[in-house]
């Protein structure tokens, strides 16, 4: 499987009693739905909402100041969670340990006993207490959550949730509940100041200023060619293209050269209007109906 669509193969992890989002999932790519908004974004383009992580209290203790280190070290932490000793405990351990030994020089490894006191801040800030163990999660050095991977998983699926900068980026903001435009372009693609003029402006507007992170991506940088594919933009492109995303991965507009606010919001507004002719959702996928 190639390394973007085994990001699209996590799906999510049900956490806390409710679904912990740690992918842009198939919605990305345009299928199921995929140009519609979680109804958090509907409900509210104010302060970055819809976060499935919470700001620990105090400094970091424990395993968060291990993830600290790592991320200070431009390294992935790979967090083991655990509660109860047993088969398929060890088994899933294993994996974790054979996966990290491979991983060694990119990554550091975290093992967290969830009901260990001492170990609070880490399981509450992503709400673990109900969560399926054990449960391995793949953090990036910015923050993002790049896989999650309850009960079971392969050496393979631990190593395919490494990400590009690009990919660490847009799911970073989609998970803290912002709008992600992601701007391909480089020397020389054209119109590269005029597809960014929509951009700026959508972002000076005082609705979205908050909400709002812009990634960019070079289309001659060959890691990123598995995202470029999926998005089904050429990495020869004459002109820049941008993408346009929203919580929890939807890609609402795709533009190639220049753009301006309004086809923005008029793309946020469709995107926000309900499921698309033809397209089943899933419970609670669409917004509202206007």
């Amino acid at each position: 499987m190639a390394r973007w669509r085994a990001f699209l193969a996590v799906g999510a992890v049900v956490v806390g009693g409710g679904v912990l989002s740690i992918g842009f999932g198939r919605q990305l790519i345009g299928s199921g739905g995929g140009d519609k908004l979680s109804p958090e974004v509907v409900e509210k383009l104010g302060p970055a909402s819809a976060r499935f992580t919470k700001e620990p209290a105090g400094p970091p203790v424990g395993a968060m100041e291990a993830v600290r280190q790592a991320a200070e070290a431009k390294k992935y932490a790979f967090a083991f969670f655990w509660k109860e000793q047993g088969e398929e405990t060890a088994a899933m351990r294993k994996v974790f340990d054979a996966a990290m030994q491979k991983a060694a020089d990119r990554a550091r490894p975290v093992v967290v006993r969830v009901d260990d006191p001492g170990e609070k801040q880490i399981v509450e800030k992503y709400d673990l207490l109900r969560a399926p163990m054990p449960l391995v999660l793949a953090i990036a050095p910015n923050g993002a959550v790049m896989g999650g991977f309850p009960k079971r998983c392969s050496e393979d699926e631990l190593l395919g949730a490494f990400g590009t900068r690009s990919i660490e980026g847009c799911m970073k903001a989609l998970q803290d509940g912002k709008l992600v435009f992601l701007c391909v372009q480089n020397a020389s693609t054209s119109s590269n100041d005029e597809a960014m003029a929509g951009v700026r402006q959508f972002q000076a507007d005082g609705r979205f200023a908050d909400v709002t992170q812009v990634v960019t991506l070079d289309p001659a940088d060959a890691a990123e060619a598995t995202l470029l594919t999926d998005l089904k933009i050429d990495p020869k492109t004459p002109d820049a293209v941008t993408v346009f995303l929203a919580p929890p991965g939807a890609a609402v507009a795709k533009l190639r050269g220049a753009t301006n606010k309004e086809m923005f919001v008029s793309a946020l507004e469709k995107a926000s209007s309900g499921c698309a002719p033809g397209q089943a959702c899933a419970p609670g996928a669409c917004g509202p109906k206007k």
